[in-house]
């Protein structure tokens, strides 16, 4: 039983990353902007870079680790 839980369990931990993400865009873009709007766009774009540059890095991990 406790080997069905640990794919669980990983999958749960990357949902821990999904409010960093927004905090990290939100504040890095409320550094270099005054306005809402210009500050939600920014975050937005930067949010899709981190998301996209993780993935990538997950995906070559994933290769790395299938290659092994």
């Amino acid at each position: 039983m406790s080997e069905m839980a640990l794919p669980l369990a990983q999958v749960n931990l990357m949902w821990f990353a999904v409010p960093l993400i927004i905090v990290i865009s939100l504040v890095y873009a409320a550094t270099h902007h005054e306005a809402m709007r210009p500050i939600l766009t920014h975050a937005a774009r930067l949010a899709v870079m981190i998301s996209g540059f993780m993935l990538a890095i997950m995906v070559v991990l994933a290769i790395v680790a299938w290659r092994l």
